[in-house]
């Protein structure tokens, strides 16, 4: 498992993406979070193996039905361990 850092730009704040996130991968096991940013951007950190970290950024690319996401930049970072999938404040 690697923690992988995302951070999302586009119409992503306002408009239920954290909540749809949230949901999608909480249905499908994974542990991690996500949060607005100041500037509009949203960002996610899960823990994720070579094989799930394309289907995290499916669920991150299909968002809501309201958002539309523009990009998605990741970098690996340090190891966080987590209990299950959280939307922080």
């Amino acid at each position: 498992m690697y923690c992988y850092k995302f951070i999302i730009r586009g119409k992503v704040q306002g408009v239920f993406y954290r909540k749809s996130i949230y949901e999608a991968a909480k249905k499908a096991g994974f542990r991690g979070y996500v949060k607005n940013l100041d500037n509009g951007d949203v960002e996610a950190v899960a823990l994720l193996n070579e094989e799930n970290l394309k289907e995290f950024i499916n669920i991150l690319k299909k968002g809501s039905p309201y958002s539309i996401t523009e990009n998605i930049d990741y970098t690996k970072c340090d190891k966080i361990e987590f209990l299950d999938f959280e939307i922080r404040y």
